[in-house]
């Protein structure tokens, strides 16, 4: 099976350290400025903002404000690389995924910056633990790169697991399998929009990694 892997909020918790990243950043890029700390709450406030699903978005390709493109950002992505931590032992997980044969991909969506989300993926370790690492939201839109999925590896199962479900709708194909990680800090956002949970077809949901391996025994069942 091809097991397709979104980052932030499945493999990793990324969201906790919001707030002491930007703080780290201030200090790094703001030195003189007063109150770093809240800043820090302020820049955090606006950046979850952006976090808000739009159910069945995704649909183009985007270009961040330039703002969102600077040398200040950049370094509070790193800073928040640097304190960000695995869920579930998903290295190892991965690990395992692959020594039972199957294709294991990142299949996620880019940051502000463009190549950012290579880079983090590097600095968490999980980079090279990878078959492939296909990133969608700049140079290719959502549907384009499930498209490459299919014309890389063919019409094999695909187990499609992401924290953002609302990315499943009126997406994938009848192989595909749609696998909602509830991630708590995304979750919120779903519960208010549970309705539309039902347009999702072949969806399964697990709140932990290691669930996926019962996900995939029922699948290999019914295949």
């Amino acid at each position: 099976m091809i097991i397709a892997f979104d980052f932030d909020g499945t493999l990793v918790d990324s969201y906790s350290p919001i707030e002491e990243a930007f703080r780290r950043a201030l200090e790094v890029r703001c030195r003189w400025l007063p109150g770093k700390g809240l800043w820090a709450k302020f820049l955090t406030k606006i950046e979850l903002q952006f976090e808000r699903p739009t159910f069945g978005g995704h649909k183009g390709i985007h270009k961040p404000p330039f703002f969102l493109r600077t040398k200040f950002f950049e370094t509070w992505f790193e800073e928040r690389a640097r304190l960000t931590k695995p869920l579930d032992d998903a290295p190892e997980l991965l690990r395992k995924l692959k020594e039972e044969g199957h294709t294991v991909i990142s299949f996620s969506a880019e940051d502000f910056i463009e190549g950012m989300k290579v880079k983090r993926l590097k600095m968490a370790g999980l980079y090279d633990l990878f078959d492939d690492v296909i990133v969608f939201g700049r140079a290719m839109t959502l549907d384009d790169a499930f498209r490459l999925v299919r014309e890389k590896y063919g019409n094999e199962t695909l187990i499609w697991v992401d924290d953002k479900p609302w990315r499943f709708i009126g997406r994938g194909d009848e192989n595909t399998e749609y696998v909602w990680y509830y991630f708590p800090f995304t979750a919120k956002f779903v519960e208010k929009n549970r309705e539309k949970l039902a347009l999702i077809p072949h969806l399964h949901v697990i709140r932990d990694l290691w669930s996926l391996f019962d996900v995939i025994a029922r699948v290999g069942m019914r295949y």
